[in-house]
């Protein structure tokens, strides 16, 4: 594709320097992955910011950059090096505009699926996969744990892509025979630009809680960012929203799409009724249009109730057959590190994400409706490291309030100190049920070896995670093995 055919996508104030009519072979905002006639797009990121890269960028033989800050660069520089400057307003709207064109517009040609909020994103996802492709639709899906098309994993390490990165992988899933796309969409990447210009035929949302306050300064810009979404949908869209989320109406205030709603308030379109779980899973039952339909899913918990629930309406509006729907769902998988129950004897350990205050709650909540015997529960837990820190006294006060025993510990403390994180976890703390091991792999060996028989134990914070992050290196580490280790399973 040519350079000015490309440009007829953006809006541009400004165009400098060479202009080469030439093909362009690669959209890049990274500037090592430039080669000769890449077209450079420069972004501001959290810690580094790409308009610093210009001068290498063009040493690499781009054919143009496209910028917002003209970072003192001369017209002069761009020419000499063969290159154009393209001045724009917002380089983030400038990549997902180049990129939705370069790679053919895909989100045009599947349906997709956008699902967002603070909790369930990942679970949700994973329903609706295993739905449409037990109704014989190869699916596509980009998430936290991994994107997959079809039955392919791709690694993934952010919950939504960069555009550029995003719509190749929307194109690689329609070339690949996808019909439809489930995606994550999460707050990040709608305050960044990062899902903007998509085509979303269905948009989903699950609820809404305080997290990410780091990034998003307070809740109201976090709020403010998940509607993005429901903003911008068309009036041929459907939006999803939970009925029982004080904030759905808010979500929903400037949606021009058909509004469902799930959930056990009496405005629920699919209202969720009778909700059963033990250790095995979780049953209840779905009247919608005054038919009732039981539903049965191998996922444990209050929660995964709404989760197949906001699946299920995804689905049947989607004009799936009511037994693949119920079948799909039965048949979802454990997703890895969500409530996921590992027995050891007589005890058990569950790993959970909950990383939030809230899913903290929700999950401890869940192990005490569980918990018929009334064995001790004991929870091991952190917080990261140059995340949200107000969070961190709240999640001390829940842990210790509904846990008999606390072990708090280290999660990813980056380029904190873990020690001083745990002494800010420990300012919400009243009660005396506590200890502190920073050490994650001594804690979880303390929690299991030093507790007695039929203890539940909650892992909680890294979920599916394998790795801890100590001052920008990674090691190996999955709170699932270290678990199993010390069961000696």
């Amino acid at each position: 594709m040519n350079l000015s055919e490309l440009l007829n996508s953006l809006s541009v104030i400004q165009v400098a320097g060479n202009f080469s009519d030439s093909d362009v072979t690669s959209i890049e905002y990274d500037s090592r992955k430039v080669s000769r006639n890449s077209l450079f797009v420069a972004i501001k990121g959290f810690t580094v910011d790409g308009h610093k890269f210009i001068p290498d960028v063009l040493n690499r033989g781009a054919i143009g950059v496209v910028l917002e800050n003209e970072s003192g660069l001369p017209d002069e520089l761009f020419g000499h090096r063969g290159a154009a400057k393209i001045l724009v307003n917002n380089s983030r709207v400038a990549l997902a505009e180049l990129s939705h064109y370069f790679f053919g517009s895909p989100s045009d040609k599947i349906n997709l699926i956008g699902i967002t909020g603070t909790n369930g994103k990942t679970t949700v996802s994973y329903f609706v996969k295993n739905i449409f492709e037990t109704a014989g639709r190869k699916t596509g899906l980009t998430g936290t744990i991994a994107n997959y098309i079809g039955d392919k994993k791709i690694d993934s390490k952010l919950t939504t892509p960069e555009s550029s990165d995003l719509n190749e992988l929307l194109k690689e899933m329609y070339d690949e025979g996808c019909e439809d796309v489930v995606m994550e969409v999460s707050s990040h990447s709608l305050a960044l630009k990062r899902v903007y210009g998509l085509k979303y035929n269905y948009a989903l949302f699950t609820n809404l809680t305080a997290e990410h306050l780091d990034f998003h300064h307070d809740f109201e810009n976090y709020l403010n960012a998940k509607k993005i979404l429901f903003d911008t949908l068309s009036a041929e869209s459907i939006a999803i929203v939970n009925a029982d989320d004080p904030y759905s109406e808010r979500i929903i205030s400037d949606c021009s799409a058909k509004i469902f709603k799930y959930g056990s308030s009496s405005d629920a379109g699919f209202k969720i009724l009778d909700i059963r779980y033990d250790m095995n899973g979780t049953s209840f039952t779905i009247n919608y249009n005054d038919n009732v339909y039981p539903v049965e899913t191998t996922l444990i918990g209050e929660f995964n109730a709404y989760n197949a629930c906001a699946a299920f309406a995804v689905s049947k509006l989607n004009g799936l057959p009511d037994e693949k729907i119920v079948e799909g769902i039965k048949t979802t998988p454990q997703v890895p590190g969500r409530f996921e129950v590992i027995s050891g004897g007589i005890k058990k350990v569950i790993i959970d994400y909950s990383h939030t205050p809230d899913s903290l709650k929700q999950a401890l909540k869940a192990i005490r409706a569980l918990n018929k015997n009334n064995s001790k529960v004991i929870t091991v837990f952190g917080c990261g490291g140059n995340r949200d820190k107000l969070k961190r006294q709240e999640m001390g006060r829940i842990a210790t309030e509904m846990s008999d025993e606390v072990i708090i510990t280290s999660d990813n403390p980056r380029d904190e100190n873990p020690f001083e994180i745990i002494e800010e976890i420990k300012k919400g703390i009243s009660k005396k049920n506590y200890k502190a091991i920073e050490n994650r792999e001594e804690a979880i060996k303390a929690s299991i070896e030093e507790s007695d028989d039929n203890t539940i134990i909650l892992i909680a914070g890294k979920g599916h995670e394998d790795y801890q992050e100590v001052k920008g290196v990674r090691t190996h580490f999955s709170d699932k093995e270290v678990a199993e280790k010390y069961l000696r399973i």
